[in-house]
């Protein structure tokens, strides 16, 4: 009995039988090793992948922190060419048309010996008084070192208050018929939240040393001294743009109560109230004043990292908070 069951072979002493070559079984761990040894290859495939994307990333990084804003075009024509400056969106000191920007392009255009010329080509709704201010007085600046270097300012869709501010400064004025020119005047905007916060129960604790420290605070009452006070300050301001604008424009502005109400004109109308001395577009200018073809942009190009860090709206917390917290004076 005992030799039967060693022969017979017992389950405590039997080995595995291997399969057949050809068994559904060996086929199946065939196909299992092969797909694990693909997995791999995907795996190491894909690592290698994102190993490159990393270092182009990274080099691309590099090479944007490295790059400088300009100035200018890289390549200048051989002949003399007129300097186009541009003036786009809000005048402020961190937009495009900051006082910065603007007066050094308009200082590399003044030291070209191969410019004849600048013309300023605008479309903004105008912005803060100071920074237009700072470009208004470059500007004449500059004129007294060269004067023979004229300046023109094109108004393209839109110049309005700052940028009108800017483009009085200019030697003559030019815009379209149906652009939109002028609105001298001055606004200072803000919100008021008292009713919300009485509505929602919301207490307001301000602790200030001044009298009127917290004045035009949205979260407390108007108060009609210290409101008579900020439209004081608005009216001063006002008047400082009235007088930059008739020491540009001079006696070329005609007599009109309105003209300096903040209303915004058409380019026609501009033109018969003295507001812009013709219709022209900034290459007509170009020719017709300066006798060339050339127009080359001596507008500051912020790096393309700069232009990154703006895409990804940095400062759009910060602008929001302002918007709904600070009393902001303009020129638009």
């Amino acid at each position: 009995m005992d030799n039967e069951n060693i022969n017979q072979g017992s389950p405590l002493t039997s080995q595995p039988a291997r399969p057949e070559d050809n068994s559904k079984e060996w086929k199946l761990i065939e196909k299992v090793l092969m797909d694990m040894q693909g997995e791999q290859k995907r795996a190491r495939r894909w690592g290698i992948f994102f190993k490159s994307l990393t270092f182009i990333y990274l080099f691309a990084i590099v090479w944007l922190l490295r790059m400088p804003g300009e100035h200018g075009a890289d390549m200048l024509p051989e002949d003399n060419y007129a300097a186009v400056i541009e003036v786009n969106g809000v005048i402020a000191a961190d937009q495009d048309a900051s006082a910065d920007a603007l007066i050094g392009a308009l200082r590399d255009a003044f030291d070209d010996e191969k410019a004849l010329g600048v013309i300023l080509r605008i479309n903004s709704p105008g912005g803060s008084p100071v920074q237009a201010g700072y470009v208004y007085d470059e500007i004449k600046r500059l004129k007294e070192i060269r004067p023979d270097f004229p300046v023109y300012a094109v108004i393209m869709d839109l110049g309005a208050s700052g940028a009108y501010y800017i483009a009085a400064a200019a030697d003559e004025i030019y815009a379209d018929k149906a652009s939109l020119v002028g609105s001298i005047g001055v606004v200072g905007s803000g919100f008021g939240f008292v009713k919300a916060m009485d509505k929602f129960g919301i207490e307001r604790r301000q602790y200030t040393s001044g009298e009127h420290k917290g004045f035009l605070d949205p979260f407390l009452p108007e108060n009609a001294e210290e409101k008579a006070f900020w439209q004081s300050v608005l009216k001063v301001t006002h008047n400082q743009f009235i007088e930059q604008v008739k020491k540009g424009r001079g006696d070329r502005l005609k007599e009109d109560p309105n003209l300096f109400s903040g209303l915004v004109w058409s380019g026609e109308q501009a033109l018969d109230l003295g507001l812009i001395d013709g219709l022209a577009s900034s290459s007509q200018i170009a020719r017709d004043k300066l006798n060339t073809e050339e127009l080359v942009n001596f507008t500051y190009q912020p790096s393309p990292w700069d232009e990154l860090v703006k895409r990804f709206g940095a400062s759009m917390g910060r602008g929001f908070a302002t918007l709904l917290t600070e009393q902001t004076l303009s020129l638009r």
